[in-house]
């Protein structure tokens, strides 16, 4: 039996959470570039920094916010931001994973059990994605580009059964 497929609204309720990010934060609109299913494990998509939400009840999976160091470092520039510390760059991609929780919860209500948004590394990222992957969860990159810098929003997600 073939369970639900993700709906594109689904999805773009994560979009729009980082896309409202860097438009609210910085002033300036970040862009969604081209989509793509993620076959096999792609180490370009996981990058320096990672907040991520875990998904369960009707359903489950997670979603990664993965961000390089230059376009974090770049976001504190713009906001006036003088410490670059690996603390205040967790705290831009835990900030995006908390607005993706709190858009996941307006869009899915109680249907679902969101966890509080956690900062990961790398090879976490790619343990947990790859985890899901096993169990027929194929990862859906939708990369995000902001002034020069590009960023992964990483979608792992289905919808149960009930």
């Amino acid at each position: 039996m073939t369970r639900p497929r993700l709906r594109a609204e689904d999805v773009k309720i994560f979009t729009d959470a980082a896309l409202g990010f860097f438009a609210q934060t910085t002033g300036h609109r970040a862009n969604v570039r081209t989509a793509y299913l993620m076959d096999h494990d792609a180490p370009a998509v996981w990058s320096d920094f990672h907040g991520r939400i875990d998904l369960g009840g009707r359903y489950r999976g997670n979603v990664t916010f993965a961000a390089p160091r230059a376009l974090l470092t770049h976001v504190l520039l713009s906001i006036g931001e003088s410490d670059y510390t690996d603390a205040s760059h967790r705290d831009i991609v835990g900030e995006i994973a908390n607005q993706m929780s709190g858009q996941a919860r307006r869009h899915f209500g109680e249907a679902m059990d969101i966890s509080p948004p956690r900062v990961i590394d790398r090879d976490q990222a790619r343990h947990e994605a790859n985890q899901h992957q096993a169990q027929g969860m194929a990862p859906f990159v939708i990369p995000v580009q902001w002034d020069r810098y590009e960023a992964h929003l990483v979608v792992q997600m289905e919808q149960g059964q009930g």
